[in-house]
């Protein structure tokens, strides 16, 4: 999972969020962090539709944004949308019920038809 932090070097919101979204890398194992200032990285940001900064992006491992917030989030709200990039473990297969001893052993009965 990737947060993207888009900033702006006047920007005093974004050292708040920064340091939001740092906290959530330090508690999410395998998240990671990438900054971009939207001076330097355009092109970037245009691609990614940011229209002021801070903007925070959550994306899972497929690279699917599952989060965007514009201002400063709290942390549990990135929390959160970190828990949405985190693979979901497949559901466990159904197994068919097994039979009980009795009905294993017991003889199949022909019904009879009129």
């Amino acid at each position: 999972m990737e947060l993207l932090l888009f900033t702006s070097a006047f920007c005093g919101a974004c050292t708040r969020t920064r340091a939001t979204v740092t906290e959530a890398v330090r508690l999410v194992p395998g998240a990671t962090l990438t900054e971009l200032d939207v001076v330097r990285a355009p092109d970037e940001a245009q691609a990614a539709g940011i229209r002021r900064t801070p903007t925070v992006v959550v994306r899972d491992d497929a690279g699917v944004e599952v989060f965007r917030a514009e201002g400063v989030p709290t942390l549990p709200q990135v929390l959160a949308a970190a828990a949405k990039a985190l693979p979901h473990p497949a559901a466990p297969a159904a197994r068919p019920a097994s039979p009980t001893p009795d009905e294993s052993t017991r003889p199949i009965t022909p019904v009879a038809t009129r």
